[in-house]
């Protein structure tokens, strides 16, 4: 019993406790919120009353600052017044100047009016005189003032064909006088770098024989070996009285080369049947195949040149028998390269483009026996379809005149090919063809009015003109050498170049007595 009141107690000072801690938080807290407040109000009010100070402070500061732009702007304006009344000043006394001017301007036309109608009236006066001096003329001469004019015409232009062609004929003087020095030490050096072989031209070869007894041999029973041999090769065997030789006769040098080999093999091998025939022109051709394409290497590494198409390079190599007024085409190609190439150094052109150019300027005459057209539409077409440099096709269609050159490096190959062509000794042509064309020649000078007599000298590489004198005057000689030449080079295929000489002789005879 003792217990539980004791505990009851307890209970209740506990509570009692607990109720006095609860209301002394409560007022600590409460009192600790005042104060809180309290502070932040203070706080609150003293902010405020730095905003206001701040806030004067920016007002002040924005009309001191506005005060401030007013008066640049007052002080601007006032300028900008003062400028544009001085311009204003300006203007009125431009103005009053260009009155002044105009004044005077308009006083002046109006005297230049006056005079403008006192020319007229002058002008009239004048050309009434005229036409009266001119119709008086008119009765005086007996000819109109156009047949008085055209007279005067053909008399001027007649003397100024006489000065123009003296002009001309000074000027080509003096520009050949140049041209030549400087052409001959161009050509001269070119000539002293390179100089090439050359062969005469020939349509047989000659088989030397042990003896006279393999004569008989290559005839054969009934003649079958010479028969085969004819027939496998395409040429013409000519067996005659020459001791110890059998001669090759064929305008084809490949095939000529081709029997040429295969004879001398069945000479030396002994065995001459017509299987062993077959068998041994076909390692002829092989060999003369490679003889072809080992030329055309050893032409591309003469010249120095490279990404030459491989064939052409074979067409080059079967150029080395192919000849030309009996100069090996081959050899006439790398001499015309290597010319060209030595020019255009010494001018300053392209040297490989040059020198590309005259080594392929004649490659359509390697097939031209096979193909119809001319070497040089050949090799044109030819250097087209292996991608050659255009500037290559156009000097391989120029370089004997078919067109025009495009290039310096293509006349320069021209220069070279007649270089080469012409060279002493480099051709030669038939009896034939070289009495037709010095009769073509002379033919051609004599189809003009007043030549009096022509004569070709030199081998036909220079044509004598004699005119006569009563109906070719000193200037017209200069004309008909001209019209000479245009004609030749348009008729006649000639190698190298022609001379044409126009002699006009004047001859005064009187007789004392």
């Amino acid at each position: 019993m003792n217990g539980a009141i004791v505990a009851l107690i307890a209970l209740i000072a506990l509570a009692a406790g607990l109720a006095a801690g609860y209301f002394y938080r409560k007022n600590s807290m409460e009192k600790k919120i005042g104060q809180t407040e309290e502070y932040v109000n203070n706080m609150l009010e003293e902010a405020n009353h730095k905003a206001e100070e701040k806030k004067k402070e920016a007002v002040l500061e924005a009309k001191e600052e506005i005060i401030r732009l007013k008066s640049e702007l007052d002080k601007e304006v006032r300028d900008r017044r003062n400028e544009v009344s001085r311009l204003e000043r300006r203007v009125n006394q431009r103005e009053e100047q260009f009155d002044k001017k105009l004044d005077n301007l308009e006083a002046r036309e109006e005297a230049l009016n006056d005079k403008y109608r006192d020319a007229e009236r002058l002008q009239a006066e004048a050309q009434e005189m005229h036409d009266r001096q001119q119709s008086e003329l008119e009765r005086i001469a007996g000819m109109t003032a156009d047949e008085a004019k055209q007279i005067l015409i053909d008399r001027i232009q007649k003397d100024a064909y006489h000065d123009a062609a003296v002009m001309v004929r000074e000027v080509e003087a003096q520009a050949r006088e140049e041209a030549d020095k400087k052409a001959r030490n161009i050509v001269s050096l070119a000539i002293q770098k390179c100089a090439a072989d050359h062969v005469a031209e020939t349509t047989v070869s000659v088989v030397a024989l042990p003896n006279d007894d393999m004569k008989g041999r290559i005839i054969g029973r009934e003649g079958r070996n010479i028969r085969t041999l004819e027939t496998a090769t395409g040429v013409d065997l000519i067996i005659d009285d020459t001791p110890e030789a059998v001669i090759i006769s064929a305008f084809d040098p490949v095939r000529r080369e081709v029997a040429r080999i295969a004879l001398e093999k069945l000479i030396m091998d002994g065995r001459i049947h017509p299987a062993r025939i077959e068998e041994m022109v076909e390692k002829a051709r092989r060999e003369v195949d490679n003889q072809i394409r080992e030329a055309g290497e050893q032409a591309i590494f003469e010249t120095n040149l490279h990404g030459i198409h491989p064939e052409l390079v074979k067409l080059l190599g079967r150029m080395r028998y192919r000849t030309s007024y009996g100069q090996n085409v081959l050899r006439h190609s790398i001499e015309v390269s290597h010319l060209a190439g030595v020019m255009a150094a010494e001018l300053g052109a392209d040297v490989t483009l040059a020198k590309r150019a005259g080594l392929l300027h004649d490659i359509g005459k390697a097939i031209d026996h096979e193909v119809e057209g001319t070497h040089v539409t050949i090799g044109a077409d030819l250097a087209k379809k292996f991608r050659e440099n255009d500037l290559v096709v156009n000097a391989i269609m120029a370089h004997h005149g078919d067109v025009e050159p495009k290039s310096v490096e293509a006349v320069l190959v021209q220069a070279a090919d007649a270089i080469s062509a012409a060279r002493p000794g480099a051709r030669r042509e038939s009896l034939e063809n070289y009495i037709k064309r010095l009769e073509k020649l002379e033919n051609i000078a004599n189809s003009f009015d007043g030549v009096d007599s022509c004569y070709a000298i030199q081998s036909g590489r220079e044509i004598r003109v004699i005119v006569k004198p009563e109906d070719v005057n000193d200037a017209g000689t200069l004309i008909l050498a001209r019209e000479i030449v245009k004609r030749i080079e348009a008729e006649m295929e000639y190698p190298g170049q022609i001379k044409v000489n126009v002699v006009r002789e004047t001859r005064a005879v009187e007789f004392a007595k």
